[in-house]
C-alpha cells in the first residue's frame, strides 16, 4: 500500500468518529498550499475544524489536493457555495463533499 493511501486512510479512520463535523475535498490547490493557508481561506465561511493538504512524499510539495473539516453542515455548505471555482492563488478551486476512499488493488 502507498504512503498517500496510508495517510489517507488515517485521515478517514481519525475523523470518522466526529459525527458532526462535516468533511470537504478541496482540489486544485496551488503548490504553495499548506495546512494553515487552508484552514484561515476556509474560515471566512466558518469554524474549521481542520484542515489538511496532502503532500507529497517523494517532493515535500503540495499534491495539490486536500480536505477541510468544518464544524457543522451549515458551514460546509456555505464553504462549498463560497469557494468552489473561486481563485485561490491563480487556481480555480474544486470544493465538494468529501467521499471515502475506494480501495484499490494492490500494486505490483
Amino acid at each position: 500500500m502507498e504512503w498517500e493511501e496510508v495517510a489517507l486512510q488515517r485521515y478517514y479512520s481519525r475523523i470518522s468518529s466526529t459525527t458532526v463535523a462535516k468533511r470537504l475535498y478541496v482540489g486544485n490547490l496551488p503548490y504553495s498550499a499548506n495546512d494553515a493557508s487552508l484552514q484561515q481561506t476556509f474560515s471566512g465561511a466558518g469554524t474549521v475544524a481542520s484542515a489538511t493538504v496532502i503532500i507529497d512524499k517523494m517532493t515535500g510539495r503540495s499534491k495539490g489536493f486536500g480536505f477541510v473539516e468544518m464544524s457543522s453542515d451549515d458551514e460546509a455548505q456555505k464553504a462549498i457555495e463560497m469557494f468552489n471555482g473561486k481563485d485561490m492563488d491563480g487556481r480555480n478551486l474544486t470544493v465538494n463533499e468529501a467521499r471515502p476512499m475506494e480501495p484499490r488493488a494492490p500494486r505490483a
